[in-house]
């Protein structure tokens, strides 16, 4: 993997930006905007964001992984619950309508932690995240690191508004009481998934659906690739220190396409190193319910999409990539 950013995937510095200096916050509004209208991904480093929490979620998470599949079945549901996604559960190059085998991965699976007002929304989008008896650290480690996530992505959609010429709140105002999703990915060798079948990914190739994501990764050789028009498939640039930020579709789409939501995938476990283990740690920003998106006009949007209600939008992208 690459240890090095490139002009497509640039790295950006937080702190200049929380600052408040002028001239830093306008180089950094247009690097982002730069590279969101080619990749639709950043390096962020200046988070703040201890990386020993990290690494102990990681742990806690691992722990759970390790035990039998009959333990594990007992947390099992599907794509969109909260619980442990098991083998087979999801193919994501489903969303992109490529008839692929399910990914090669394992999930414990988490979402927003308040009920809402509304029955009927609370009835789709809430339910108590489920924290296995099994891993018993994990709960206090992922409900901290959930808190820092919601600060980042404030401060990122800040900067994103501002990459856009727009006022400061303009995606933060959306954000009130988010459905944000939490997945840890765990990608184990081939002694647990055994040897990929052809066209077959720890992740399979695709752009996630939403706002924002914040991914905490590792490097490896069957690790993160990121798709532009100008490189193809490409190792993606990695940095122990930075988190990994794409947008999704409905981003891409509020932004009337200016910017493109970030189409990636994960490879499978590499014939040289059938025994790499990775984990990552994935935050996806949603919308407050009943968010309805509309086109940034011209000159700063490029085409007019029609409104969406952001989570109508949602369920049925996450629906798209559900094995059956």
């Amino acid at each position: 993997m690459s240890d090095a950013t490139t002009p497509r995937i640039p790295t950006v510095d937080l702190r200049p930006w929380v600052s408040g200096d002028p001239a830093a916050r306008g180089e950094i509004a247009r690097t982002v905007d730069a590279a969101l209208q080619s990749a639709g991904f950043l390096l962020v480093t200046g988070h703040g964001v201890d990386p020993a929490l990290r690494t102990d979620i990681r742990g806690a998470a691992r722990a759970f992984f390790r035990l039998p599949a009959e333990v594990k079945q007992a947390y099992a549901v599907k794509v969109g619950g909260r619980g442990w996604l098991g083998p087979g559960a999801e193919a994501n190059a489903y969303s992109e309508g490529t008839s692929t085998p399910p990914d090669l991965k394992e999930s414990l699976s988490f979402a927003t932690h308040e009920p809402f007002d509304d029955p009927a929304t609370n009835a789709e989008w809430y339910a108590p995240n489920v924290w296995p008896a099994e891993a018993p650290g994990l709960r206090a480690l992922c409900e901290k690191y959930l808190a820092r996530m919601a600060e980042l992505e404030n401060h990122l959609l800040d900067l994103l508004g501002a990459s856009l010429g727009l006022e400061a709140d303009f995606f933060t105002r959306h954000m009130s009481q988010p459905t944000y999703g939490f997945n840890i990915n765990w990608y184990p060798g081939t002694e647990v998934v055994g040897e990929p079948e052809e066209g077959q990914f720890r992740i399979g190739p695709h752009t996630d659906f939403g706002t924002v994501t914040i991914l905490d990764r590792q490097a490896g050789k069957g690790g993160l690739q990121v798709y532009t028009d100008e490189g193809g498939w490409e190792d993606a640039p990695f940095d122990p220190a930075a988190f990994t930020i794409n947008i999704g579709d409905l981003m891409a789409r509020w932004t009337g396409d200016r910017w493109r939501s970030g189409r990636h995938r994960v490879l499978p476990p590499p014939a040289d190193a059938p025994a790499e283990e990775l984990m990552s740690l994935v935050y996806f920003g949603e919308c407050t319910p009943g968010t309805i998106v509309e086109s940034v006009p011209a000159p700063v949007g490029r085409v007019a999409h029609e409104p969406v209600d952001s989570h109508t939008y949602l369920r049925a992208k996450l629906d798209s990539i559900t094995v059956d």
